[in-house]
């Protein structure tokens, strides 16, 4: 509550230089430990948290010991936790610390990412990035930056820091600066101003320094050829052959043995496109696509993955956040899936129902019928209920919004401790309980 009182009375200017010196200070406390590692982040709208989690599965498979934080997880060596903290970057002092830890441990490079919000508050300053990579540019964060410009500027940042920034050495060996951008998103044009030793770009459709080609999604895996190797991953759709061809590019742009990489097995990432298997006679599928154009290319993905019908349960995240996304992503459903279940996700300070009822007001635009195939459920561990409940042999039921996070964020900064999958799991033991007690009754 104090939080919120001082951001609401001090100028804005104010606080973006208490950031600023406050990030100046985590680098000195903890000896400025980005010094002694190679730190790859990743930015843009969509792919960062499996890009960066790739990326590391990568230089493990290669043999090298990796620092991580993301949305989804932290990663010290071998040691790996959820993230329960609900930042996609954490505070200054919080990164430091990690990264403090991931050189001590004797980590050879860290891999952050780095969002809008973050850089905004200074969150990547202090930190000496050689590598940045650049996924894609799509409309999100609008109301919380003020419009898309200010949303790109604050992106772009990233890339002036990392032209700023001196070159290190470690082991003897000089890091070169590098920029690893997206060559099918239109941003990278604005991209190449900023200096670096190497720009490289990757992409399946226009000409590329690592160009991937033969892209399928038989099944729904992606799989694509690159350098003369065959790729097959275990992720579903397009859009994540693209973080997998993004990690691929940053390990050939360092040096590595890059005909080494297709025997690695790159594995999923904790809340990204993960299944539940209960041993249910229907498929559960928990992801996080909270804004428009992931869940749009998370349905186009699906479109390949054999299924009956899809029931889908999704909400919107409030304080603050789009709220013009909420009745697109509630139409996005409608159109898409043959049932909608619309949930609380992260009210925050906002009214939950509120939410709700924006959501669902877009599904039934797109033709859905209140308590046919439209149901508005408050407490979400009742809408997951109804969703199993409704569930029948080869359906899909798609839940999306929280992936693997560990808490739902309410007001006056409270948060209820949650994770979808865990109560997903309870529920469907218990849909099959009560279904062996109904036959062994009958």
């Amino acid at each position: 509550m104090l939080k919120k009182i001082i951001k609401k009375f001090l100028p804005r200017s104010f606080l973006s230089t208490y950031h600023f010196f406050l990030a100046k200070l985590a680098n000195w406390f903890f000896l400025f430990p980005s010094n002694k590692i190679v730190v790859i982040g990743v930015t843009g709208t969509n792919g960062k948290t499996t890009t960066a989690n790739l990326i590391s599965q990568l230089f493990e498979c290669l043999g090298y010991k990796t620092g991580l934080t993301s949305t989804v997880n932290f990663k010290i060596g071998y040691q790996e936790r959820l993230n329960d903290k609900k930042m996609t970057m954490l505070g200054r002092f919080q990164t430091q610390k990690i990264l403090y830890q991931a050189a001590r441990a004797g980590c050879q490079y860290a891999i952050i990412e780095t969002s809008s919000q973050g850089i905004e508050q200074w969150r990547h300053s202090g930190i000496n990035y050689d590598v940045v990579v650049f996924t894609n540019l799509t409309p999100e964060h609008i109301e919380a930056h003020g419009s898309f410009e200010n949303y790109r500027a604050q992106k772009e940042k990233l890339f002036e820091h990392l032209a700023k920034s001196r070159r290190k050495k470690i082991r003897g060996k000089v890091v070169p600066k590098i920029i690893i951008a997206n060559a099918d998103d239109e941003e990278i044009f604005r991209l190449k101003k900023y200096h670096s030793d190497k720009f490289i770009s990757y992409g399946f459709v226009n000409k590329a320094d690592y160009q991937g080609s033969d892209l399928r999604t038989a099944g729904g895996l992606a799989s694509f050829k690159f350098a003369g190797q065959e790729i097959n991953t275990q992720l579903l759709g397009e859009f994540n052959a693209y973080n997998v061809l993004a990690s691929l590019a940053v390990i050939n742009a360092l040096g590595l043995p890059a005909d080494q990489v297709s025997a690695c097995r790159v594995g999923g990432v904790p809340g990204r496109q993960e299944m539940i298997n209960q041993g249910q006679n229907f498929k559960v599928m928990i992801d996080y696509a909270p804004e428009p154009a992931s869940l749009e290319k998370l349905y186009q993905a699906l479109g390949s993955l054999p299924r009956r019908k899809l029931i889908h349960i999704l909400g919107s995240t409030g304080g603050g956040r789009d709220q013009a996304r909420q009745p697109f992503l509630g139409r996005l459903a409608g159109q898409n899936a043959d049932v909608v279940i619309v949930t609380n996700e992260d009210p925050y300070d906002d009214d939950p129902q509120t939410i709700i009822d924006r959501v669902a007001k877009g599904a039934e635009q797109a033709g859905k019928k209140i308590n046919q195939n439209l149901f508005k459920i408050l407490d979400r561990r009742e809408a997951i209920a109804k969703a199993i409940s409704l569930a029948q042999k080869d359906d899909l039921v798609l839940i999306t919004g929280k992936g693997a996070e560990q808490a739902i964020c309410v007001a006056n900064g409270k948060k209820i401790p949650w994770d979808d999958r865990r109560v997903t799991r309870e529920l469907i033991k218990e849909k099959t309980r009560n279904d062996s007690t109904k036959v062994k009754t009958e």
